[in-house]
């Protein structure tokens, strides 16, 4: 269990214990993006993990995404909703998060509008992580203090000292 840095970037050995906090750069968060509707909102958190250059293929990382939630919506109620999918065009989990200006539709379980939207992305191979980190993500958003603070937060240094807190207290 230890970091290396390859290519000017920091790559975290696969058996690690993944925090949300390691694969959510400041870069991949927006706060109070306008989006119209449930495919806007992926198509732009999309471009956001893309603009990284840690995506391969920007079109067939769209696809996956919309493949997964034609599937069933990953609105999972709360204002919340959190698309993933998992692929061969990334080395390692990556996630994107966005607070919405207005909310949208997204058809969530309990069917209110969304207002939180979390990507994440994880590798084909590692499938007991991206398990993991959608489990440590749900019960964070299921915190309504958690919610509030996210929907408060004004700075992107906010939102990560926000999920290092609550990853800490989980520790």
């Amino acid at each position: 269990m230890h970091n290396s840095w390859r290519n000017g970037a920091i790559v975290i050995d696969e058996d690690m214990d993944l925090k949300i906090t390691d694969i959510l750069a400041p870069s991949c968060i927006r706060l109070n993006m306008d989006a119209v509707d449930k495919t806007d909102a992926l198509t732009k958190l999309v471009d956001v993990l893309s603009d990284t250059g840690k995506v391969r293929d920007r079109d067939e990382l769209l696809r996956v995404i919309m493949e997964r939630e034609r599937l069933m919506s990953t609105g999972i109620g709360n204002g919340v909703a959190l698309p993933h999918g998992k692929t061969s065009l990334v080395e390692s989990s990556l996630a994107a998060l966005a607070t919405l200006r207005n909310p949208i539709d997204f058809d969530a379980l309990d069917d209110k509008p969304v207002t939180i939207v979390l990507l994440l992305v994880g590798t084909d191979g590692n499938v007991g992580v991206h398990l993991r980190l959608l489990s440590r993500i749900s019960r964070m958003v299921g915190s309504e203090h958690f919610r509030t603070s996210l929907l408060g937060a004004t700075t992107t240094e906010e939102v990560l000292d926000l999920f290092a807190a609550h990853e800490e207290e989980r520790a």
